[in-house]
């Protein structure tokens, strides 16, 4: 059971960086929403840079997807552990940006405390 609902919020997280993905090709203006004061979402060297990054946001929910169908749930797990990493640099990159707090906390934080909880579900199980 707990093997199931960690694969549901594997999946969730999948979809998620998936879209944030999507999004930065279609609505780069949306990055400034992540928390870097000063965002300069109209700048082409800027939109170049968040494309890349798109990319590779894109590949990172595809990973979880491959892993959700065709490993273990350790496997899974300790992917999920490993990539809790990135919300956690995010974070601390917005934290030097002197971005708000509630992008800090409240979104890269949050996904980082997340993930971290799925991978636990998926190493005990």
């Amino acid at each position: 059971m707990l093997t199931n609902v960690a694969n549901v919020l594997a999946g969730l997280i999948g979809a998620g960086i998936i879209f944030i993905g999507v999004r930065a090709f279609w609505a780069p203006q949306a990055a400034a929403g992540f928390g870097i004061p000063g965002t300069p979402t109209g700048d082409r060297n800027f939109q170049a840079w968040l494309s890349v990054k798109a990319v590779r946001d894109i590949a990172s929910g595809v990973f979880i997807f491959i892993l959700l169908a065709g490993a273990t749930p350790h496997l899974l797990g300790w992917f999920m552990l490993a990539a809790a990493g990135i919300p956690v640099g995010d974070a601390l990159i917005v934290l030097r940006s002197n971005g708000p707090k509630a992008a800090v906390y409240g979104i890269h934080g949050a996904t980082a405390l997340v993930m971290v909880a799925i991978s636990v579900l998926l190493l005990v199980a």
